[in-house]
Parts: C-alpha cells; structure tokens; sequence
C-alpha cells in the first residue's frame, strides 16, 4: 500500500508539472504571437517622401547641421527601423553587467524590443514595447518562466520617454514635418519640442562641428528615485560611434543611463548596432511580416 501511495504521489507530482509546462509554453506562445502583431504593425504605415535640404532650411543652422549630417538628401523618409544590436546590461550600480543581444523595431508610433539577457541558467528572454497608448515589460527565464510583467499607466508614460530617446535611430521622425519643434541653445546643443500621444517630450542633443550626434537626453517618467516614487528624471546617453545605412547616419555605439548629466548617472545599457534596415514605402511594399522569434 505504501508503495502504491508513493506511486500515485509521484505520478501526481509528473502531471502537476506536465501541465504547469503546458500552461507556460502555451502563455510563451501567446506573447510571441502579440510580438510579432505589434512588430507587424509598427512596419505597416509608410510615406513615399524624400528627403530634401529645403525641408530643413527654415531652422537654425545648428539643428540644419545635424540633419544634413543625419539624413542624405534624397533619402526616403523612412517610418521604422530594423535594428540588431548587442552589448550589455545591468540592473544596479553594485550589479556586474551581463551580455545582451535585441532587434527591435522603432517606429515613429511606437517600438517593440526583443532581448536575450544574461547567460546560461540565469538567461532571460522577453520584450519591452509601446504601442497604441500601452507600454509593457515583458521577460521570463530560460524564455519560459514568468519573472516581470508589468503593464501600468506608468510604464506606459515611460516608455514614451524611451521612444523619444531613442529616435536618434530614427532622424526622419525628428523632422520639423513631424510636428517636432527646434531651437539651438548654442552651436552644439539643440532643443527639441514634441507631443507624444499628449505626452510633451523635450530632448535635448549635443552635436560637433559637423552635425555628428555625441550625447541626446531627455526626460523620462521613471522610479529611480532613493525611495523609488515616480517621477521625471534626466535620462540620455552618450554616442561613440555612428554608421551610415541606406543614406541615414546614426549613433552605432552608445552608453545610456538613468540621471544623465548629474553625479548620480547610472548608466545600465550600452549597445553597439549591428545592422539598422529602414522602411519606407517601397521597402514594405517588398517586405513579408517579419517572424519574431
């Protein structure tokens, strides 16, 4: 009888986490699927424009000089990026930096990236995105069990801080055409205005002689405050390299923190590009939906 009892116990044990794998690869299989829907649909809007010197000649001759260094004249306004990037990551000041290797698609609606973050049992895979008023963190170790996901008003308010950032990837979005608002604080600062989604972002760019992009900043909505309340706080980078793909020069190598620019700058990711694809009209008009793994 006692065998029997540890026999049925055991088997009780195998079914209970049999269906706790099924229940985790079947929520895997979910978040994929909503992957690669946003993915999709970041891709879908487009514009047949090219980019013409004139478009920017009504501005300050520091911010021409970062768009004629940007963006090659000519050059169809693209309306997303395909990005591929590694480098690393790390959680605190006292933690070590890991290795990190994304894609992610930027748009001027919103961005979904996709990591693999860490190494061997401690890997964890997952996405970061914002799309149609909702931002979302996303990961899961090994891939499959669940250790963040938080969807709240907050991320979605600091994800829009992250977008904005983070379109030094993206130049045509910055374009006075977009609604987005220049002035130059001197010959290498500038000072971009912009509304996202009703959220008001300012950015700040610091650029050299010859327009190339060094540093861009802004605020974000963010908890990395001493007690952890939200808030906006300076977050921004710096551009150690650029590269130029189908006619638009951007930063390649960067170093991005929370606090930039204070004596409490965290800086917790730092990314080379490896390969950036942009999108316009007839780009998507000879693309398939991309798979997102």
């Amino acid at each position: 009888m006692g065998v029997y009892v540890l026999l049925m116990l055991f088997l009780g044990v195998v079914a209970l986490i049999t269906i706790g794998l099924i229940l985790l690869m079947g929520l895997r299989f979910h978040n994929r699927r909503v992957a690669r829907k946003i993915w999709h649909r970041l891709q879908s809007s487009s514009q047949s424009t090219k980019f013409h010197p004139a478009m920017v000649s009504g501005l300050p001759m520091p911010v021409q000089r970062y768009f004629l260094h940007a963006i090659a004249p000519g050059t169809p306004i693209a309306t997303s990026v395909d990005l591929k990037m590694q480098g690393q990551f790390r959680f605190s000041l006292t933690h070590p930096w890991i290795p990190m290797q994304a894609k992610e698609l930027l748009s001027r609606r919103g961005f979904i990236w996709q990591a693999t973050i860490g190494r061997g049992l401690a890997q964890f895979q997952g996405a970061d995105y914002y799309y149609e008023h909702r931002g979302r963190m996303q990961f899961a170790l090994g891939g499959l069990l669940p250790i963040v996901d938080v969807q709240t008003a907050d991320t979605a308010r600091s994800a829009i801080g992250r977008l904005a950032v983070e379109w030094m990837w993206l130049p045509t979005a910055l374009l006075p055409q977009q609604g987005v608002e220049w002035r130059a604080i001197d010959d290498n600062f500038l000072e971009a205005q912009l509304t996202i989604d009703d959220e008001p972002v300012k950015l700040t760019f610091q650029i050299d002689a010859a327009g190339r992009l060094l540093a861009g900043s802004g605020l974000r909505w963010g908890d990395q405050t001493v007690d952890r309340h939200w808030d906006y706080l300076p977050m921004g980078g710096h551009c150690d390299a650029e590269r130029t793909f189908d006619g638009l020069t951007i930063p390649t190598q960067v170093g991005v923190g929370w606090h930039f620019g204070t004596e409490q700058f965290f800086e917790f990711f730092q990314a080379t590009i490896d390969q950036a694809d942009f999108f316009t009209a007839s780009r998507l008009s000879e693309c398939s939906p991309m798979s997102v793994s």
